[in-house]
């Protein structure tokens, strides 16, 4: 099996010695915030004291590019004394906490991701905050790759807010046959919630390994059948959730779904470069609720500003994947069960939501075969 491109990419700074140290920029701790997309662009930082050789910038760029399946870098310039005074630090600079951020440091105590190729393509639907119809998104992406043909299955791993049953139209305990739990299906798509398993009332209050537990059980002990994309509906924010699931599996990509405004796409910010700091392509963004479009002259309104998704993806050099408009609709559609691709195509945000799946399923992320 070939090297991931995140592999390559610490095989090549392996090979950029420091004079002052002896050793190599990682080992030398100068290199910090590794992000790629899909792409093959990269973005990291670069930690270079007063008697550090310059010219190091340059000979890390060079050995970036001749690693295979990168297309561009842009390397930040930090002095070390930035990292060490927390009150000075840089958005750019300025480290998550809780998560180490070496590009090749693997933390022992975690295994590694298993791989199940019966999964497909793997993609993760996430956002920086609540309420800007993540689940919406995913939901509608889900039965339109399903409705293109596509073999698909819907996770709701929003432990805390299982909401993909109801916005299904489905909701029953789902059958074990062979110690394996059977999926339920809907609108074509298989689909799998903690929502089947629970009542109605019960608060989900779950600790990190009872996160980590439920997230693998799905991947695992679910009989999903062959797929070619398995949606993950994750609960908003950067917790133990994402975290377990990126630990739990090999991730093909992750979207970003945010509003337009400036407070939703500072948390999509962030949300966005866990993933990356976790070795994940960010696949691109999708920004939702982004006018009202009047249903008597058809005059679009910016109800929640303008911009902020576009001005989000020009600052992680990524994708903007889709404007969906504010529709009641679908609301509606969610609460009783019809996405609003099935109730209502012909809608503008209908024809949105099939635009974005559509681009999905171009970005090559169905796995061969």
């Amino acid at each position: 099996m070939g090297q991931t491109l995140q592999e390559r990419i610490a095989s090549a700074l392996g090979t950029v010695i420091n004079p002052r140290t002896g050793r190599d920029v990682v080992a030398s701790d100068m290199i910090h915030d590794v992000g790629t997309t899909l792409d093959g662009k990269v973005r990291l930082t670069m930690l270079i004291g007063a008697g550090d050789d310059a010219a190091l910038v340059r000979d890390v760029r060079q050995a970036m590019g001749r690693v295979s399946g990168v297309t561009a870098v842009t390397i930040d310039v930090r002095d070390p004394r930035e990292r060490e005074k927390p009150a000075a630090k840089t958005a750019v600079a300025r480290a998550l906490p809780v998560m180490d951020d070496r590009p090749a440091a693997p933390r022992p105590s975690v295994p590694p991701p298993v791989t199940y190729p019966g999964l497909g393509s793997i993609i993760a639907v996430s956002s920086g905050k609540g309420g800007v119809g993540k689940s919406t998104v995913a939901v509608n992406l889900a039965v339109t790759l399903a409705a293109r043909g596509a073999r698909v299955g819907l996770m709701d791993a929003d432990v805390y807010g299982p909401n993909v049953p109801r916005m299904m139209g489905v909701n029953a305990p789902p059958p074990v046959v062979d110690e394996k739990i059977m999926p339920l299906e809907a609108h074509g798509v298989r689909l799998i919630s903690l929502g089947f398993l629970i009542e109605r009332d019960q608060p989900a209050i779950w600790r990190g390994p009872i996160v980590m537990k439920i997230v693998t059980q799905f991947l695992r002990d679910v009989n999903w059948g062959g797929l070619d994309f398995l949606i993950v509906d994750m609960p908003p924010g950067t917790g133990d959730a994402q975290l377990s699931l990126v630990q739990a599996t090999q991730v093909r990509g992750a979207i970003i779904v945010t509003t337009p405004q400036d407070v939703a796409t500072g948390d999509a910010l962030r949300g966005a470069k866990m993933f990356m700091r976790v070795g994940v392509p960010v696949l691109g963004i999708v920004e939702n609720m982004s006018w009202f479009e009047c249903p008597h002259c058809g005059k679009p309104t910016p109800i929640f500003g303008a911009g902020g998704g576009q001005r989000l993806a020009d600052e992680l050099e990524l994708p903007l994947l889709g404007q969906i408009p504010l529709y009641p609709r679908v609301q509606e559609g969610g609460d009783s069960g019809i996405p609003i691709v099935v109730a209502e195509p012909a809608s503008a945000a209908a024809k949105a939501l099939a635009a974005l799946a559509e681009r999905v399923e171009t970005l090559s992320l169905r796995p061969p075969g």
